[in-house]
């Protein structure tokens, strides 16, 4: 096995798949962009839930905009909410796992608030669920999906926001995703702080 040819295939099809992916999402990532320094400017918080890597992926959102991306700032308002292992273990033993994001939508969620949602298949159910909340309380969602964008992808609302990835590989929507947290945290700064 030639590991090197291996590795560099990796390269490749990441690079390909974020290239391939850029007509598709530029606008809906700047609309996201915009939508996102709206409810904070307004006084309101960036919810963002995900399992797996993707609770990392919200995990890494939040600490970019609470503490900072690349340029000095006033802290954000951003909660990951798969971070709290009492809130998760309490609320999925006495409720399941499908309610673990929901619960806290309702609790800390408000109308002007915005909810990243994150699931490579698009088909999650706590995530799911956490849109229904968030609907409830009049939130805006944006959804990271790939893979066709699954039911979360007939789940969203006109105002809603869609970042689904063009690509059925997780690994390779993964990335992309991170890339698209990227550019969210950039331009939330750049719109903040006034940078051409």
């Amino acid at each position: 096995m030639d590991l090197i040819a291996r590795v560099a295939k990796h390269f490749e099809d990441s690079a390909q798949t974020k290239l391939n992916a850029v007509d598709a999402l530029a606008a809906p990532i700047a609309a996201a962009i915009e939508t996102m320094t709206n409810g904070l400017l307004n006084g309101g918080k960036i919810l963002a839930c995900g399992n797996g890597g993707s609770a990392g992926d919200s995990q890494h959102f939040a600490a970019e905009l609470v503490g900072r991306f690349e340029a000095e700032r006033q802290e954000l308002a951003a909660i990951a909410l798969s971070t709290d292992s009492s809130i998760l273990t309490a609320i999925g033993n006495d409720y399941g796992f499908a309610h673990i994001f929901s619960k806290q939508v309702r609790a800390l969620g408000h109308a002007g608030d915005v909810l990243l949602a994150i699931s490579t298949s698009g088909n999650s159910g706590n995530i799911i669920e956490a849109i229904h909340a968030a609907h409830e309380h009049d939130m805006r969602v944006i959804a990271l999906t790939g893979k066709g964008g699954g039911q979360i992808g007939e789940l969203l609302r006109d105002d809603d926001i869609h970042l689904c990835v063009p690509a059925d590989r997780t690994a390779r929507i993964q990335e992309t995703h991170l890339l698209i947290i990227h550019c969210l945290c950039d331009g939330i700064d750049a719109l903040l702080l006034g940078v051409e």
